[in-house]
């Protein structure tokens, strides 16, 4: 979960390097936009890529320390995350506005470390280490 914690801060660089191509997209969906307008647009769309990298980290974040503390609903809650990150991919939700292949082939790469993360966590040793009691 700590390599997804660093691939989600890393993503942010990496959608950064797509930003010519971010720029292309929105003006190709709004041909009529203004500089100003397309601006606009532009930042705005800088920030949704710096935030739901922070917020993706921060998700990573908080459920490694669950897991890590044999919290048996942060195995479900990461479970949860993973499935709703799976829907992103399959829509592209998150590629329509980007344009840029580089977000999407890194999207992918983050949604297999996902992937691998909630094997890891269902395995039988993991199960094992959920049960364990846990004394403060």
């Amino acid at each position: 979960m700590y390599v997804g914690l660093a691939a989600s801060l890393i993503g942010i660089i990496v959608d950064m390097t797509t930003l010519s191509a971010t720029r292309s997209a929105i003006l190709k969906r709004n041909p009529s936009y203004t500089a100003t307008q397309l601006n606009n647009a532009e930042h705005l769309q800088i920030g949704l890529f710096i935030a739901g990298g922070l917020i993706g980290a921060a998700l990573w974040l908080w459920m490694a320390q669950g897991c890590r503390a044999g919290k048996g609903w942060a195995r479900v809650v990461s479970t949860v995350f993973f499935g709703i990150d799976t829907l992103s991919v399959l829509v592209g939700g998150a590629a329509a506005v980007q344009g840029g292949g580089l977000s999407r082939i890194y999207g992918i790469l983050v949604w297999v470390i996902g992937l691998i993360a909630v094997i890891l966590l269902w395995q039988r040793s993991s199960s094992d280490y959920f049960r364990a009691p846990r004394y403060q």
